[in-house]
């Protein structure tokens, strides 16, 4: 892909080095704006949902996001090393035959996901513009196939006007909950039970985890010389801080509706 190009040309193969740019700062802001949004919100607020409390909850959701953001930031740092998307480097674990099962996986993984992302945002832009849900679900998914067609430059870009435009809502949103709860008396009303705990470690670090099967193909233009500690530092924070805090203020917004 040239240098001064919008519009991705690279697919699957290998990213010469003479193609390599962008800075470590991107894979930060990338995943912190991936981060901030409806779906981690709602993920964190099952947690409560599902018979957790405020305190343990809160706590079991950092463990799992530590443990689930370490395994997304190793494969974040294979991408300036082998210049490849994360699924085609699999092949080097599971063989060139092998790699179909796990690339089935994915395929069932993404189509979730996407259809949860796409439902939830279609919903909140249906609610903002006082349209259809219809019509935000195809407003929403029209940006998501531009971005995809423009690439890896405008995908970045988008991450780091995401971070802002995040870090602001976020700001807001959890002065919002300030004003409506008493924070310190939901931290105090404390009933451990491994189940909960275990459960909001588990919804935390299978939500870090599912980024794995393609984080490396954000990291895969930096130049192979990059550090692979700060690439894993990088993406890592980037995508936990996002994550933990969309999903403390899902925690905070079930605890005060009751659950409901």
């Amino acid at each position: 892909m040239s240098r001064k190009s919008v519009l991705e040309r690279r697919s699957i193969d290998y990213i010469p080095e003479a193609e390599r740019h962008g800075k470590l700062y991107s894979q930060f802001t990338l995943w912190l704006g991936a981060n901030l949004q409806i779906t981690a919100i709602v993920t964190g607020a099952l947690a409560v949902v599902l018979g957790g409390d405020v305190f343990w909850s809160l706590i079991g959701l950092l463990l799992g996001q530590l443990i689930g953001g370490a395994v997304m930031a190793l494969h974040a740092a294979q991408g300036p090393r082998l210049g490849l998307p994360q699924m085609i480097s699999s092949r080097v674990q599971f063989g060139v035959y092998g790699a179909a099962i796990p690339m089935v996986l994915v395929c069932l993984m993404y189509l979730g996901f996407t259809a949860t992302g796409t439902v939830l945002s279609g919903q909140a832009i249906g609610q903002l513009l006082s349209v259809s849900d219809s019509t935000g679900i195809l407003i929403f998914a029209s940006v998501i196939v531009l971005a995809t067609l423009a690439g890896y430059r405008v995908i970045h870009w988008i991450g780091r006007v995401a971070s802002v435009l995040g870090v602001i809502a976020f700001v807001y949103l959890f002065s919002r909950i300030l004003m409506l709860a008493d924070i310190g008396q939901l931290l105090e009303n404390r009933h451990f039970s491994w189940a909960s705990f275990l459960l909001s470690v588990s919804l935390a670090a299978s939500w870090q985890i599912a980024f794995g099967p393609y984080v490396a193909d954000y990291s895969r233009y930096l130049p192979s010389s990059t550090s692979p500690v700060k690439t894993f530092l990088a993406a890592g924070l980037g995508s936990v801080v996002g994550a933990q805090a969309s999903m403390i203020l899902g925690v905070f917004a079930a605890a005060i509706a009751g659950g409901q």
